[in-house]
């Protein structure tokens, strides 16, 4: 079959702040569209202020997937999400409907449009080892090590970056190999389907900080430091789990525990946040120089919900 004679299915991706929702429900709106999330902090239940999970009014103009999926005692790979997201955008087709993947984890969209690399699972007494050598030496140092085993990898990496350091060494560390050459065995299973993308960029970043920093605020004032202290005590949780990891609870969790002021708590979160859109926004120059057929709008444009509908519309008609 031919891209061509492929059922359609929409890839909608963007930076935090950068209007990925709202755009989403407008176009449920007029089309017969069922949402898949591509967000990693989405998947965990009873997080709900801090990942900016869409409201129950935002999620019955639809349907929604792969929200609230998961415990934050959970981990949640890229390796689930595509074999998710691919049997529910069969399940959506076989619905006479159309599948739109939605969100801002660049990771899930490669590893949905480009396979998956034969990466290993992850070691727990590694991983324990790794962050043993965080809590007691600092992350820089913890970079350190992986640029001694493996320089091209520390190298695209920030020496801050504990999630990404620490699953780089642990590669490392069980393979033998340069992160590199792990990646480069790569399981290649292109989806079924004619993948229409759009991604959403700022034309001025600054405008996109100040959303991000207004969002955070709306974040604190609707209980954000409430909602960790309930995570707490509700389940068995520590700063390691992905779950913590995400923007916004880590620098709550460590107010929590004395960890600064409130305004620190709220510095450290915004700078979080932006270090997050920084980083996607480097995932999606790199998917315009591979993914020929993506188009990019500016998300700061007054109408770009309706730029969205019409370059969907457009799309789809071809």
């Amino acid at each position: 079959m031919t891209d061509a004679g492929l059922p359609p299915a929409l890839l909608l991706l963007g930076p935090t702040a950068s209007g990925k929702t709202a755009c989403a429900l407008a176009l449920a709106r007029e089309l017969p569209i069922e949402i898949i999330s591509v967000d990693s902090a989405l998947v965990y239940r009873d997080m709900d202020i801090g990942t900016a999970k869409p409201s129950a009014e935002e999620q019955a103009v639809c349907p929604h997937h792969l929200i609230d999926i998961v415990s934050p005692e959970e981990s949640y790979s890229a390796a689930r999400f595509r074999s998710d997201a691919l049997r529910l955008m069969g399940e959506i087709t076989a619905r006479g409907r159309i599948p739109l993947l939605a969100g801002g984890t660049m990771l899930y969209f490669k590893a949905l449009r480009d396979g998956l690399s034969e990466l290993p699972e992850a070691d727990s007494a590694i991983r324990t080892e790794i962050d043993e050598a965080a809590r007691t030496h600092g992350w820089p140092a913890v970079h350190a090590e992986l640029a001694r085993l493996d320089p091209d990898a520390a190298a695209r990496l920030e020496p801050t970056d504990s999630q990404r350091i620490q699953r780089a060494l642990e590669i490392v560390r069980i393979t033998g190999r340069p992160l590199a050459e792990s990646y480069a065995r790569r399981e290649v299973a292109p989806p079924p389907f004619r993948l229409l993308s759009i991604a959403l960029a700022p034309s001025e970043r600054g405008v996109l900080h100040e959303r991000i920093a207004e969002r955070f605020e709306l974040m604190l004032a609707a209980g954000l430091i409430d909602e960790v202290d309930r995570l707490r005590t509700r389940y068995r949780l520590d700063l390691a789990m992905p779950s913590m990891r995400c923007v916004g609870y880590r620098q709550a969790w460590e107010y929590l525990d004395g960890a600064g002021d409130l305004e620190q708590l709220r510095f450290k979160g915004i700078a979080a946040t932006r270090q997050l859109a920084k980083r996607q926004l480097t995932w999606q120059r790199q998917f315009r120089e591979t993914w020929p057929a993506l188009v990019e709008l500016d998300c700061l444009r007054s109408d770009l919900a309706t730029a969205v509908r019409d370059t969907v519309l457009g799309r789809l008609d071809t």
